[in-house]
């Protein structure tokens, strides 16, 4: 499956997107909204990020950061351009 065809991955870059700033949005900001555990936003982020997993790089939509002790994540060009079009809708 495509991450364009999982709804959870299409909910986090929407809520990503109408939320979007240029600090990005905290870890457990984004967990709250989507109603999830930190844990399992994290794991989806990092098959969303552009790590490598298995072999295969992801498609770079998301960057998660740390800075000093908080998590932020940063909706990249490329996750803005997988988005877009499914908001015009």
């Amino acid at each position: 499956m495509l991450l364009t065809d999982d709804p959870f991955a299409m909910a986090i870059l929407a809520e990503l997107s109408v939320g979007h700033s240029p600090g990005g949005m905290s870890l457990p900001r984004l967990a709250k909204k989507l109603d999830l555990g930190a844990s399992v936003l994290l794991r989806q982020l990092s098959m969303m990020g552009d790590a490598a997993i298995g072999g295969h790089s992801g498609p770079g939509w998301v960057r998660v950061v740390q800075t000093e002790d908080r998590w932020v994540v940063h909706l990249t060009d490329a996750g803005r351009a997988a988005i877009e079009p499914l908001l015009d809708q």
